[in-house]
């Protein structure tokens, strides 16, 4: 499908704009329904957080602005059983949901939702795209993270969990605010909404985000900026609700957003000492390694402190979006809805991977440094360039005691131009990477790695899902999804190396040439060519689940839950370029209550749930066998494994002025069975590395507690409302790597404080002040996984302590 074709199709669907109304929009400024219950989407339908039988988390808005929650990796800290997968920064970051991990270029075990539309996809050899992206975290109605396997309702099958970012929608009334933040690492933010009623039937909302802030990451090199890890992103988002019919409704969403940044830079941070231990690749890496700890050391370094030697580093991320629903309430018991989107993804990067290695005071580059990979953008493209075209047609309905849906769902997803490309040099000086004007640091080491890949995907499900109640107080619901998935790719891999200064020699990843062929990359790359791979699936998932309602505050519930998440395939991976789905069969118990008394009220949910999960989904290295072919990370269909734990979260009310937030999580996962699949007899790669059975699954912490505690002073309303808040998280030891010395990352505890001031003086102006990390806690969240092939370890450091003011004024409200 072209271009033009979906431009048509959300046209079409765009035209009721002209024709619409109101739908049952919630409270606009609140998460909340009038009688102060928190109403979640989680069920694609809007009902009361303690009658879902899910186990969720939910963030208002004002709960994001408290703990500053402004990336992915900022919401991973304050959720149970939720982690962030940092390991290329925080604009990068993907999400894991009890121990269901996303790596490399696997689809996402955790889908994230914007206005019930997937996020774009991205095909990068880096995590990007498929989930929240700087600006995604203002003007929100709610976040709501659900856990488990949500492949019934939602789009694209997940074996983790969806999370959903509900955007607040335009209302009758004209209102808005504007809203500046100042703070430490000059910080400076700015955020604008207006909601503009155009005229009964036509409502407009325009919001803008725009944040700045140096890096934490101090460049110690010499070369390149001196500040890692910064913020610098634009969002916009325009929303149009039209009617003209009670029983018709339009609602359009265009955004927009860009993010260009210095990127993220590792520390180098371990090296194997030993030399009776350094074979292979690390009897030439571990020494260099060794002598830039020890320079890091005699000069002081702090712990924020890095080397990077990329000369124009570049994170740039380009998002854009248009999203329509239309709903059409035809009678009381049947309502019709479609659901269109297109997006386009694009990402540029260039920036440094494992920190700058010092050359001893022999050979060409002799008392310079070099850097274990830097990564680059083809010139003139795109690291990351995919369009994403989804429409979801839906029914819902109510018959007497059955409550319904049903739909079908379209996604198709396709390369932009020459779709991604990727040039990384490791151990090598490049006067220009991109004409390969080279020389070799390290003989036998240095070289390039020129990598074109293309794929494109296609998502078709048809699902239907009911719940019929028996009496008041026993419902059973029952759902099931058929999903078809097909994903073709071609690319090329080649592999350059320079005998001689500024004359590369290039080496072909293809089977089909003999084995280590020479080729003139710069000539002939097309011989490198491999294309028409193709990874088709076709599944079920289902639900069932039943439901006792002993009182209005008290639910019970227990489901048997089928999920899978779709195979993939990268080109360049020579022999394993395909990998299949995984399935999880999740069993899980819950309750939820609430109390309301005059004096003390809140609520308290538990959830106990063991997962079987087979045909999983594993990231590896294999090492590369022929001379000039690097080693590479690789997907496998290898395990399987046993997940099982339980989550609880309450919020209480003892008295009017406090209010007390807490949750828990505990997570024991083991890696059950890692079978290594075969290997043709040409591929250019050895088996891979195999993982260690019985240990914990990545990024997988047994334990994650978080309190807020928040007391409001009891002032004059002339005054204002003044509360101080304070929220401490604690996240206990997980694994990263099970092959390197710093692969268990540490515990991690951070305390944030937040005091805000609402109508100041009884004007519309409100006044906050944050803090993050206030003890100023150090703790590094991933590791670079190299210590095994290459005998040294990289980290990536956590947040320091960052604070600052914010003002709000608003008007019309």
């Amino acid at each position: 499908m072209n271009s033009t074709t979906k431009f048509s199709l959300l046209l079409a669907s765009a035209l009721p704009a002209l024709m619409a109304t109101p739908s049952y929009a919630q409270n606009a400024e609140t998460d909340a329904s009038e009688d102060g219950a928190i109403i979640v989407t989680a069920r694609r339908v809007e009902e009361r957080l303690q009658d879902v039988p899910i186990s969720i988390t939910v963030f208002s808005q004002q709960q994001l602005d408290n703990r500053n929650i402004t990336t992915a990796s900022d919401l991973g800290t304050y959720t149970p059983s939720l982690t962030s997968n940092s390991r290329f920064g925080p604009d990068k970051s993907s999400f894991t949901i009890r121990g269901f991990n996303q790596d490399s270029n696997t689809s996402p075990t955790v889908g994230v939702y914007f206005a019930d539309v997937v996020a774009p996809r991205a095909a990068a050899g880096t995590p990007s795209g498929n989930g929240a992206g700087p600006g995604s975290f203002f003007d929100l109605q709610n976040i709501q993270v659900l856990k488990g396997p949500q492949g019934t309702l939602f789009g694209r099958n997940t074996t983790g969990g969806a999370i959903l970012l509900v955007p607040k929608k335009p209302t009758a009334d004209f209102e808005g605010y504007v809203e500046g933040s100042v703070g430490n690492y000059d910080l400076i933010r700015g955020q604008a909404v207006i909601n503009i009623p155009l005229a009964d039937t036509f409502r407009v909302r325009l919001g803008v985000d725009r944040q700045k802030r140096d890096g934490y990451l101090h460049n110690r090199s010499g070369v390149g900026p001196d500040r890692y890890a910064d913020s610098n992103y634009l969002a916009l988002r325009l929303s149009v609700v039209g009617e003209l019919t009670p029983d018709l409704e339009n609602y359009t969403i265009a955004t927009y957003t860009r993010s260009n940044t210095n990127g993220f830079s590792y520390k180098l941070a371990s090296c194997q000492r030993n030399p009776a231990l350094r074979t292979g690749r690390a009897a030439l890496t571990a020494p260099l390694a060794c002598t830039q700890i020890d320079r890091q050391a005699a000069r002081g370094d702090g712990y924020y402190d890095i080397e990077s030697p990329a000369p124009d580093p570049l994170n740039f991320l380009e998002q854009w979006q248009v999203i329509n629903t239309t709903t059409w309430r035809v009678n009381d018991a049947l309502t019709v809805k479609n659901i269109a989107s297109y997006s386009e993804f694009r990402e540029r990067v260039r920036y440094s991977i494992g920190g700058e290695f010092f050359i001893p005071a022999t050979g060409p580059s002799a008392g310079r440094g070099v850097s274990a990979t830097i990564l680059n953008n083809a010139p003139n493209q795109e690291t990351a360039a995919q369009s994403t075209f989804t429409n979801e047609l839906q029914l819902q309905g109510q018959h007497g005691n059955l409550t319904w849906q049903t739909g079908a769902y379209y996604e198709q997803s396709e390369p932009l131009s020459t779709g991604n490309t990727s040039y990384s040099q490791s151990f090598i000086e490049c006067s220009d990477v991109f004409t390969l004007q080279c020389v070799n640091s390290i003989p036998g080491l240095s070289g390039v790695s020129l990598v074109y890949n293309k794929v494109a995907f296609r998502n078709i499900g048809f699902y239907g899902q009911g719940t019929y109640k028996f009496s008041d107080k026993f419902a059973v619901t029952a759902g099931l999804r058929y999903t078809i998935d097909r994903t073709t790719g071609s690319g090329r891999r080649i592999q350059v190396t320079f005998p001689t200064a500024n004359t590369p020699r290039g080496v072909c990843a293809n089977p089909a040439l003999p084995v280590g062929a020479p080729g003139s990359v710069t000539l002939e790359p097309a011989r490198c060519e491999l294309g028409g791979f193709v990874q088709e699936s076709k599944r079920p998932t289902w639900l069932i689940d039943a439901e006792y309602k002993p009182s209005e505050d008290i639910l019970l519930y227990a489901k048997y839950t089928r999920g899978y998440r779709q195979g993939g395939l990268n080109p360049s991976i020579i022999g394993l370029e395909t990998w299949n789905p995984e399935k999880v069969d999740t069993y899980e118990l819950g309750a939820k209550t609430s109390f309301n008394g005059r004096d003390f009220s809140g609520f308290v949910n538990l959830a106990g749930f063991y997962n079987n999960f087979t045909d999983q989904q594993l990231t590896t290295t294999a090492v590369g066998r022929v001379p000039g072919i690097a080693g590479t990370q690789v997907v496998i269909n290898a395990g399987k494994s046993r997940l099982w734990g339980i989550e609880a979260d309450g919020s209480m009310t003892p008295f009017r002025s406090l209010q007390l937030d807490v949750g828990y999580a505990y997570l024991n996962t083991k890696l059950q069975e890692f079978v290594l699949p075969p290997l043709p007899a040409n591929s250019p790669y050895s088996a891979p590395i195999p993982l260690t059975v019985g240990n914990d699954l990545p990024l997988s912490p047994h334990h994650r507690i978080t309190g807020t505690l928040t007391y409001t002073l009891p002032l004059d309303e002339s005054i204002g409302r003044l509360s101080i808040g304070a929220t401490y998280t604690y996240t206990s030891r997980q694994i990263a790597s099970d092959s390197s010395p710093l692969g268990l990352l540490p515990k991690q505890e951070l305390v944030n404080l937040n005091l805000n001031w609402a109508s100041v003086a009884g004007l519309p102006l409100d006044a906050s002040f944050f803090v993050t990390n206030l003890t100023k806690e150090k703790f590094y969240l991933n590791v670079t996984n190299n210590f095994a092939s290459g005998g040294y370890e990289a980290i990536a450091p956590n947040q320091p302590r960052m604070y600052g003011i914010r003002l709000r004024y608003r008007f019309g409200m």
